[in-house]
């Protein structure tokens, strides 16, 4: 991670449950950092990453900060914060745990006089050779000669010095976010209660958001993995009406999934993976707050609809290519919004009756609480022949005395009559 100055740089130090479980920890991690900008990089015991960048996104340093530390927070993840020029510098300020913000490359050549020598993690060797000099600081190696110092205690100190201080260039290798989300986590104690597994999930739910940012995607289903040891696992799966990469929005429909669900045995872990993927389209920002939320809002509904009441108890309509208007649309999986047809085609209205009403005639005029005035039409539908279900009528909207606009339609075969099979709003 380097970012010139006076751009900053951010270092979160964070310590897993345990040794053992740094293999799931540390990616998972770095999926979240995701998030807030996609220079990511891991080393040993931290996590690095490039922030300059992604400060007007984020509201400024304070502000992108601030979320930082929420985010953290809900994960459950202990860390130490802090922010400097250098990557270097910034991994040094962060172990030294006094969670130093150097906002340009003054302050930080200026704070990394304070950070402990024991902040640089250096060879057991070279570190009691330096405590040998009575050395505790990094300022009270910079006030040494430079050219005596290399010669009593190495290059490659003499090297980080001048990388941490801005003077020589410090590339790092980014984090390559993986083509699949995938991660898991070991819970600390067994969990008998599916609700309660919901504060550990947090964690890979803030992961796979952050992956979605860097990969620029937006989720459809995903499956949650858990483990009851034993080789006994349960399958959650999770879909979603529209595609979603918010975290909120995926831990709302999580949370009614776990509160529905009876856990066999207690649950020893998770894994979270990300099934069906796809690209982000860009969308234009709204200009006033709050506009252009609505669909959001209700593909939210929908989704915490199905998680509490199943599939079956909500369901929409979607299109079906057929021109009989009985079987033009077919129930569907619920959808936040049905996919226009471009084709050209006069208005249809939102209500289908369940079968055609007939209409009374009076000298060849359709009735309906009284003379119905034809407004459009006719349109000839004629369609079926080759499943015996064949059709052959004419349709007009007609306005009825109350005002109300109807779709009607005349039988051209025998007997032929008039019937009423739709209402318009």
């Amino acid at each position: 991670m380097h970012c010139p100055p006076p751009a900053s740089a951010g270092t979160d130090v964070a310590s897993p449950p345990s040794a053992a479980h740094a293999a799931d920890f540390w990616p998972t991690l770095a999926c979240w950092a995701g998030r807030y900008t996609p220079r990511v990089n891991l080393v040993a015991d931290a996590l690095r990453i490039e922030i300059g960048g992604s400060l007007r996104l984020f509201g400024g340093l304070e502000s992108l900060l601030a979320q930082a530390r929420a985010d953290l927070a809900t994960m459950g993840v202990a860390a130490q914060l802090a922010v400097a020029a250098t990557p270097l510098a910034a991994l040094w300020l962060a172990r030294a745990g006094d969670g130093t913000v150097c906002a340009d490359l003054a302050a930080t050549r200026e704070r990394l006089a304070g950070v402990p020598v024991s902040a640089l993690q250096l060879p057991p060797p070279l570190a009691r050779r330096v405590a040998g000099f009575g050395l505790r600081r990094v300022g009270e190696l910079l006030a040494l000669p430079r050219a005596s110092l290399g010669a009593r205690l190495g290059r490659p100190l003499l090297l980080d010095l001048a990388r941490a201080l801005g003077e020589l260039p410090d590339p790092q290798t980014d984090f390559v976010f993986p083509e699949c989300f995938e991660q898991g986590l070991e819970l600390p104690a067994p969990v008998d209660a599916a609700p309660v597994l919901l504060f550990a999930a947090r964690r890979l739910v803030a992961a796979l958001a952050g992956w979605l940012e860097a990969r620029n995607g937006a989720l459809r289903q995903a499956l949650w993995h858990i483990d009851h040891g034993h080789g006994a696992v349960t399958e959650l799966p999770l879909a979603f009406s529209a595609p979603v990469h918010q975290a909120l929005r995926i831990e709302g429909v999580l949370k009614q999934r776990l509160e529905a669900l009876h856990l066999r045995a207690p649950a020893l872990g998770l894994r979270l993976c990300a099934t069906d993927v796809e690209l982000r389209p860009g969308a234009s920002q709204v200009l006033f707050e709050g506009a252009g939320q609505g669909q959001g809002a209700l593909a939210d509904l929908l989704d915490r609809l199905v998680a509490r009441l199943g599939p079956e108890a909500v369901q929409g309509r979607a299109c079906h290519a057929d021109h009989r208007p009985e079987r033009s649309s077919r129930a569907t999986a619920a959808k936040a919004a049905a996919a226009s047809s471009a084709q050209d085609i006069p208005p249809r209205p939102l209500w289908l009756l369940d079968a055609p009403e007939v209409l009374r005639e009076v000298r060849g005029r359709p009735q309906h609480g009284g003379p119905l005035a034809l407004a459009a039409g006719p349109e000839r539908i004629e369609s079926g022949w080759w499943d015996g279900a064949d059709m052959r009528r004419d349709y007009f909207i007609a306005i009825d005395g109350a005002g109300r606009w109807l779709w009607i339609f005349h039988e051209s075969g025998k007997p032929g009559g008039w019937y009423l099979h739709g209402l318009f709003a």
